[in-house]
């Protein structure tokens, strides 16, 4: 069957990267989760902060279960923080809920390529969901047609992965320049901060490259068949 397929392969680098981005992720998280800001503010206390002083005074912020579940809902103008991050003063939360305020600005001043992923957000999410079932049911059945469908389908996942990567970097951009400029956070916390933010990143520019590598697999299984 073609999930065996040696192209498999293909996926190796992805694979890896996605291993490292997630145990780096987690492992600067929780270093920088011990080291307190001098800033004094907790995370939710710099959320408000932030989004009055940008005037967002619409925006809400909830708190959710989990860690590093922490989030900006364009739809329902939210910033929702996660356990580890709503209460906490660390420099790891902080760095953490600048970065998700960063999208909170990005969807008010209309950010290009944040307007861009909302608009495709559920198309992409029904093409991922969508693209294996037509591809495989195309390769099964010889209806080559409806395997060409599955890659359209899933080009659209992949352009997704890719836009996503300047919202998040750009976010995190938005992120350093507050705490550095707005609320003079010292060199040595923003070291910890960019740290976190860089590891974050990581992880979104390896949810790329295994979508681009899967979608390339796809095209080498379909043209061999």
């Amino acid at each position: 069957m073609f999930w065996y397929d040696p192209t498999f392969i293909i996926l190796v680098p992805a694979l890896l990267l996605s291993l490292w981005a997630s145990i780096t992720v987690q492992s600067r998280f929780a270093q920088y989760s011990r080291v307190r800001s001098r800033i004094g503010m907790t995370g939710v206390e710099l959320a408000r902060f932030i989004l009055d002083s940008a005037g967002l005074y619409n925006v809400r912020i909830e708190r959710i279960h989990g860690s590093l579940t922490d989030h900006y809902d364009p739809r329902e103008k939210v910033v929702r923080l996660s356990q580890a991050t709503y209460s906490s003063d660390s420099i790891a939360a902080l760095g953490v809920v600048a970065h998700e305020i960063g999208h909170a600005i990005q969807d008010a001043k209309g950010y290009t390529p944040l307007v861009i992923r909302n608009a495709i957000a559920p198309v992409a999410q029904f093409s991922s969901n969508l693209a294996w079932v037509f591809f495989i049911i195309g390769l099964v059945t010889g209806m080559f047609g409806l395997a060409k469908f599955g890659i359209i389908l899933f080009s659209i996942a992949v352009l997704f992965t890719i836009i996503t990567l300047p919202v998040e970097f750009d976010a995190s951009r938005r992120a350093l320049q507050i705490l550095e400029k707005n609320l003079l956070m010292p060199a040595d916390e923003l070291k910890g901060v960019k740290a976190v933010l860089s590891a974050a990143a990581m992880t979104y520019v390896a949810a790329m490259l295994m979508a681009v590598l899967q979608l390339i697999r796809m095209i080498l299984i379909a043209r061999r068949d």
